[in-house]
């Protein structure tokens, strides 16, 4: 094989595609990333077992052939290159041999037969969602998705369903929840789970040149195409919680308040809490002010909001970092907080009550 490829393209492909790379694998195959030349293409191929990745790129291509090259290791040469082009030559013995300017690098190459084949997706129920708003609804519910496999591997991954036109993201990792809609143009109904891992890579491959998000559904596997990129994984099988009967229909409480000013609260009476600690933050919710508080072995902070309870006074302690995380991914001006006393979970949505795109719940934590 022998081609040369714009260095900078390559070198951002390879770094894209390094996340679907196996680490420290028993097949070092597996860590490499597969090089396949022929008259004017390049593509490169990577796959884990679990999740894999596709990229053609136009080439100069003088001699044709198919290598696997340590994907960590090509990137780190790439990336200290400083020639425009970068020229890749392989020989009988699995050589590389690669130039750019004035540098050139001998490594050793693996055999491209085997690499593993990658599982293709000829048929399936077929979506087109706009990036932004592919990159909105993953970004707005991924931090709720479990990040312990434990018995219940279906937690780390989104529920993803549509359903009367509205496409729906949810994650439950049993402490929180996280609900986002869009209506899109399919009529059909289906429902699929998508590993959040696989789907924190695949918001990676999208950029401000992104339009649409192709989606191939099959039984077991899903398929992306994304600014020239095809990406597969392995769907989630069994079946996902009955998150519905958690949201409640009612509740004896509610108060609206400015998302950023929340925020800013709660970061600031948060700074007494580390990794070490689990020391819920105290909210004190009074009839006209919300008093948030926190202890520690560094200290004690506090801070006062003014806010317009109905219901009952009450007070209960909340996972500061999944209460941010929450508000955060809120995106309003202002959010309403429902509640059923101090032991039940806490509901977030927008303030606008015509806006039922998107929820969060959070369970509270037990105030000492």
């Amino acid at each position: 094989m022998k081609i040369r490829v714009e260095r900078s393209v390559f070198l951002d492909a390879v770094l894209k595609m390094q996340k679907t790379v196996g680490a420290k694998s028993s097949m070092p195959v597996l860590e490499g990333i597969l090089l396949s030349a022929e008259k004017g293409l390049l593509t490169l191929s990577s796959y884990n077992l679990e999740m894999g990745m596709k990229k053609e790129m136009y080439a100069s291509c003088e001699e044709e052939g198919d290598i696997v090259i340590n994907a960590r290791l090509l990137a780190d040469i790439l990336r200290k290159l400083r020639g425009i082009d970068v020229e890749i030559e392989s020989d009988d013995r699995l050589v590389c041999h690669i130039r750019s300017g004035e540098a050139v690098f001998d490594i050793m190459g693996m055999e491209a037969n085997d690499f593993p084949e990658m599982p293709s997706l000829a048929e399936g129920e077929n979506l087109n969602i706009d990036g932004e708003d592919f990159c909105e609804l993953v970004k707005g519910t991924i931090f709720a998705v479990s990040q312990i496999e434990g018995t219940r591997p279906i937690l780390t991954g989104i529920n993803i369903s549509v359903k009367d036109g509205v496409l729906q993201f949810v994650a439950i990792d049993g402490y929180r929840l996280a609900i986002r809609r869009k209506k899109i143009n399919k009529t059909d109904d289906i429902e699929f789970i998508v590993s959040g891992k696989a789907l924190s890579e695949v918001v990676k491959l999208i950029d401000e040149n992104t339009e649409n998000v192709e989606v191939k559904v099959g039984k077991r596997l899903i398929l992306f195409k994304i600014s020239g990129y095809v990406f597969i994984a392995r769907l989630l099988e069994g079946e996902f919680v009955n998150y519905e009967k958690i949201i409640p229909s009612e509740h004896s409480q509610t108060t609206t308040v400015v998302c950023d000013e929340m925020i800013d609260s709660v970061e600031r009476v948060s700074l007494l809490i580390n990794d070490s600690f689990s020391t819920p933050i105290r909210c004190a919710f009074g009839s006209e002010e919300l008093i948030i508080s926190c202890s520690t072995a560094l200290g004690r902070a506090k801070e006062k909001m003014q806010i317009n309870l109905e219901g009952n006074e009450f007070e209960m302690g909340l996972n500061s970092r999944y209460l941010l995380e929450a508000l955060k991914a809120c995106e309003c001006e202002k959010i309403t907080f429902k509640f059923n006393g101090a032991n039940a979970g806490v509901t977030i949505t927008p303030a606008d009550a015509e806006n039922i795109d998107m929820l969060y719940l959070i369970m509270p934590m037990r105030l000492k």
